[in-house]
């Protein structure tokens, strides 16, 4: 048996019968495929519509103003949830630092005299409820982070606006009480 020059690529399509396609405003787009054949263009440039808006998901798709408006309500309070979350994480990790004892001790010092020497003892371990807690509340603002990075690259101008709006006043909600602090544990930003 003689393989013929499409032997051990049965599983793929030719691609060569189909029309291609182009986006009248931009030729630097990419095309991703929806299955049986559908094909949507990805806007590569910022702007405001509301028809065939994918958001996050195939099934979700905006196609309405008022869907819209919902998405955008949606996205701008997903942004808040973000920042709160985000010193929420660190005001129970800066109550769990609280707890530290602090241990002072004798220690001999020179021409026979007594020191006291202070150790700090730290109460968290590995395999705690804080440590967890702190686990799966990073699991879920890592995952929130890419998801609003995600909404952001859908490049809707009106979702844009709902991600740094939303997240600008969760800033300007819960972090007015906080001490200057940088964030080390910052994703996509």
């Amino acid at each position: 048996m003689n393989p013929g020059p499409n032997h051990g690529m049965n599983h793929m399509e030719d691609n060569s019968t189909m029309p291609p396609h182009h986006h009248p405003s931009t030729t630097a787009s990419h095309i991703h495929g929806g299955g049986g054949g559908h094909s949507m263009m990805m806007p590569m440039t910022f702007y405001f519509g509301y028809k065939d808006v994918e958001l996050l998901f195939s099934g979700l798709v905006i196609n309405t103003p008022g869907e819209m408006a919902g998405a955008f309500v949606a996205v701008f309070l997903l942004a808040m949830f973000y920042e709160g979350l985000k010193i929420a994480r660190e005001s129970l990790l800066r109550k769990s630092q609280v707890s530290i004892r602090y241990n002072s001790m004798p220690v001999p010092g020179p021409n026979g005299t007594i020191l006291m020497e202070t150790h700090k003892t730290v109460g968290q371990q590995m395999l705690s409820f804080p440590h967890l807690l702190q686990t799966v509340l990073h699991v879920i603002q890592v995952v929130i982070s890419y998801f609003l990075m995600l909404i952001f690259m859908t490049y809707n101008g009106y979702l844009c606006i709902a991600v740094a709006a939303g997240a600008g006043t969760g800033y300007f909600l819960f972090s007015w009480k906080k001490a200057v602090v940088v964030d080390i544990t910052e994703h996509c930003h």
